[in-house]
């Protein structure tokens, strides 16, 4: 019987570039659902107690509103991404 552990992408998504390309493909892609995901991943990538206290939001909060089911209010997604050092730029397509 073969054993195999659950995937985590925030193990091996280390380096910022990587981190930056990946949240690039997942805005343009307009999925909310993907967007939020893909800053669970690199919030969790970067340590979620550092998030939680450069917003002022729980860890089980970030947890949640970034999960595959989350859906951030954009005060959450604002404060994510400026903790993380992102910032969204409107350009027309």
């Amino acid at each position: 019987m073969t054993h195999t552990r659950p995937f985590d992408p925030a193990k091996y998504l280390t380096r910022p570039e990587a981190q930056e390309e990946l949240l690039n493909e997942a805005l343009e892609s307009g999925d909310a659902a993907f967007i939020a995901q893909t800053l669970g991943v690199i919030a969790r990538a970067r340590g979620i107690s550092q998030i939680a206290k450069d917003t002022g939001l729980t860890r089980q909060g970030i947890y949640k509103a970034l999960d595959d089911n989350g859906d951030p209010r954009l005060t959450t997604l604002l404060g994510v991404l400026k903790s993380l050092g992102f910032s969204l730029k409107a350009t027309t397509a």
